[in-house]
């Protein structure tokens, strides 16, 4: 009796732990598709490229003033 148990445990854990592993190899191998990463970069790009014209035109002056004098440092040897 116990050994049926225990054979049907074994069968039960076995196919547990290869469901495990071949999930994680799918996974694994989808992510490291270019299918995976085309659909990354077009989501980010979609958010970013809706976001860029309103960061460039609050960061971006009208007009630039006159360029700051820098002095030159009085050397002599």
């Amino acid at each position: 009796m116990y050994r049926k148990i225990l054979d049907i445990l074994t069968i039960l854990v076995t196919i547990s732990i290869l469901g495990i592993f071949g999930t994680g190899f799918f996974t694994y191998r989808y992510l490291k598709s270019d299918a995976f990463k085309d659909k990354v970069m077009e989501k980010i790009m979609g958010q970013v490229s809706g976001l860029m014209p309103d960061v460039l035109d609050n960061a971006l002056p009208k007009t630039t003033g006159s360029p700051i004098p820098i002095k030159k440092p009085d050397i002599k040897f």
